[in-house]
């Protein structure tokens, strides 16, 4: 028995497929080759989080023994190798070029640059996890709040958005395309915490709730705080100027041991926080701040410095 023809579904059909053909390219993928894969990505973020935090994330480790745990390490750093650099190179191969519209074609060189940016990547695993462990710190010290770094690693975003970004700034310093940004944006979308994996950010970073919060392509010095709703941003520039060779830089720079509190906005690459200042809830900063300076708005809505 046939099933019956719903014209008016098959003409909605014929009318998408048209829009394909007639709208931009950039705007659909339909081709030979393959782009990144969001599971995929996540599926690395939570292979590499399982390898800095074993134990808290992934398998639990009971009366494993240096054998056991061996295993698991290298179990989990082969899963990760081949699917980051299949992933690494499918970025890498959408932007590149080679084999026409549609790269049916396996680019070498793409191929050659993934595996070498994963193997870098994974030798910088101990260096990550030292990172991290001065992040976890700094929440647990920072925090009254906290009952222990076990409720830091299990509970707080700010740490997920923090360990998301190392491993996106890490890959991208590498040479990895599209990817890192993918990292980032699934830790925004799973926090609320926008990073951009170009910042340049010291260890001993806390972040505390979280929600809300900006931070562009900035520099961001050791022991530093921020709260919710915090924005770093950058001042507009045209389009495609913004990475220029001689852009001027856009992100304001944090220097050490500065807390921020909830709801400020920090602007413009001439902008620097001196170390040791505090910049009170609900400020708009667009000029450089002195060191140990305090910077509030009273009740009157005034900025005082």
């Amino acid at each position: 028995m046939h099933a019956k023809k719903d014209t008016g579904v098959d003409a909605l059909v014929d009318q998408v497929l048209a829009s394909y053909e007639a709208g931009p390219r950039s705007m659909h993928h339909i081709g030979a080759y393959e782009l990144p894969q969001q599971a995929e990505v996540q599926r690395c973020i939570e292979t590499l989080r399982a390898l800095l935090l074993p134990g808290f994330v992934g398998s639990t480790l009971v009366n494993g023994g240096g054998g056991n745990v061996r295993s698991y390490v290298r179990e989990r750093i082969d899963d990760l190798e081949s699917r980051l650099r299949e992933q690494v190179y499918r970025g890498l191969h959408h932007r590149c070029g080679f084999g026409g519209p549609d790269r049916k074609a396996p680019c070498s060189a793409c191929s050659a640059a993934a595996e070498g940016i994963t193997a870098r990547f994974l030798t910088a695993i101990p260096e990550l996890r030292e990172a991290l462990a001065t992040d976890v710190e700094a929440a647990y010290e920072g925090d009254p709040a906290a009952t222990g770094t076990d409720e830091v690693i299990f509970c707080y975003p700010g740490l997920y958005a923090i360990t998301a970004y190392r491993m996106a700034n890490r890959l991208l310093r590498d040479g990895a395309s599209i990817i890192p940004r993918m990292i980032t944006e699934q830790a925004h979308e799973k926090t609320g915490i926008d990073i951009h994996p170009g910042a340049t950010i010291g260890k001993w970073f806390f972040i505390d709730h979280g929600t809300g919060i900006v931070i562009g392509e900035t520099t961001i010095g050791e022991r530093v705080r921020i709260y919710q709703g915090v924005t770093l941003g950058g001042r507009s520039v045209p389009k495609g100027k913004a990475h220029a060779p001689d852009a001027k830089k856009r992100h304001p720079t944090i220097e050490d041991d500065v807390i921020i509190y909830a709801n400020a906005t920090i602007l413009g690459g001439e902008t620097v926080i001196g170390r040791g200042a505090v910049i009170g809830g609900n400020c708009w900063v667009t000029t450089s701040v002195e060191p140990g300076a305090r910077i509030t708005v009273d009740e009157c809505g005034t900025q005082r410095g």
